[in-house]
Order: structure tokens, then C-alpha cells, then sequence
């Protein structure tokens, strides 16, 4: 059902998002049923719209996997809450792991299904970052996406990365994975560090956006 490392790859991004999502929710302090539900749509989201606009079932309603990942991955993360108090930087780092290997797994999937590798690019950015985007809007705050920092753009990027490797490097497709995997995140990581920001196009106010 799954080509070899992709298979991980998938795995791994559920874990990844499923616990930057109960960790959001934690930080909101939902309870126990709400830290699992955003813990799925933070996981799913992404992957649903994908399948929807490539016309093909969604992944997760015939995976039984994926959702029992979800579950234990939100109660496992529920209980590590009483050893790590640091959401924030806990929550930075599953999100940015999620997105690096989302971005692949929707990349992959576009490819897979013959379409350009430009609009490939664009379901691996929606497949990393729509269900961060359904997680903060269900948060009631403003969606990763649409703030100063660099998201979006570090899977556009790692995705067009991904494609140049892909289609022009003599290395395995596992190595160019992880290589592009890690560029994400190192994008996403230098990005806060360094507080890189996509221009903005208005002039500053005084009036609170929040």
C-alpha cells in the first residue's frame, strides 16, 4: 500500500502533527476530548483537502492506522504534559517536523497522479500547512499562514526543492526525502531565529490586530 520510506515518512508526519496539535490545544487548556479532536485535524486536514481535489478516497477513512495514531498520540501527549512544561518551543518543533514531512507526502502524491510538478508543489504546501490552518482557526487565533512568519514558504520551497532533486540528482529518493525534509525544517527553524518575514506591503499601525 505504501512505497517503502514514504510509508515512515507518513507515519511520522501523523506523530508529528497529532502532538503539535494536542500540545496547541493544551496550551488553550481544552480537555481531554478536545486536545484529541485537534490533535485529528491538525493531522488530517492538511491530507483531506488534498485527496478531495485529487478525486480520490480520503486517506484516513480506509487507514485505521492513522487514526488509532492520532488517538494514542494525543493521550500519550496529555500524559508527557506533566514532564514538559514548554509548549511553545515543544509545539515549534512537532509543527515544523509535520510540515517537512507533509510537504513530501503531498508532493509524492500529486506526482503520483501525473499532474505538473508546479501544481504537485501547491498540494504538498496544502498538505503540510491546511491542518495547522483548521487547528488555529478552531483555536480562535490567527492561522501560522497568514502571519509574518516564514510557513507557507519554507514548503514551497522544500517541495521546488524536492522536485529539482528529484528530477536532477543521481541520489535515492530516500535520500532526497530526508535532505528535503531537513531543509524545511532548517528553513522554519532559521526563519524564527533570525525573525525572517515575507514582506508586508502596508505601512504599520498603532490599532491592535488581536
Amino acid at each position: 500500500m505504501y512505497p517503502n520510506f514514504t510509508f515512515f515518512i507518513e507515519i511520522f508526519g501523523t506523530i508529528a502533527f497529532a502532538m503539535s496539535g494536542s500540545f496547541a490545544a493544551m496550551q488553550k487548556r481544552f480537555d481531554p476530548f478536545g486536545v484529541i479532536l485537534i490533535a485529528f485535524v491538525t493531522s488530517v486536514g492538511g491530507g483531506t483537502i488534498r485527496d478531495l481535489l485529487l478525486d480520490v478516497p480520503v486517506f484516513w477513512m480506509h487507514d485505521l492506522l492513522s487514526v488509532s495514531l492520532i488517538f494514542f498520540t494525543a493521550i500519550f501527549t496529555m500524559i508527557f504534559k506533566l514532564i514538559e512544561k514548554n509548549f511553545q518551543v515543544t509545539l515549534f518543533i512537532f509543527d515544523s517536523l509535520g510540515l517537512g514531512l507533509f510537504t513530501i507526502i503531498g508532493v509524492e502524491k500529486g506526482l503520483n497522479a501525473d499532474i505538473h510538478p508546479v501544481i504537485g508543489v501547491v498540494l504538498g504546501t496544502i498538505t503540510g500547512c491546511f491542518g495547522g490552518i483548521i487547528r488555529d482557526i478552531l483555536l480562535n487565533r490567527i492561522p501560522l499562514i497568514f502571519r509574518k512568519e516564514i510557513y507557507a514558504t519554507a514548503a514551497i520551497f522544500g517541495g521546488a526543492f524536492y522536485i529539482v532533486l528529484k528530477n536532477f540528482s543521481n541520489f535515492s529518493e530516500t535520500f532526497n526525502q530526508i535532505i528535503t525534509i531537513f531543509f524545511i525544517v532548517l528553513i522554519r527553524t532559521l526563519a524564527v531565529k533570525y525573525h525572517w518575514q515575507i514582506p508586508k506591503f502596508y505601512r504599520e499601525t498603532n490599532s491592535s490586530e488581536m
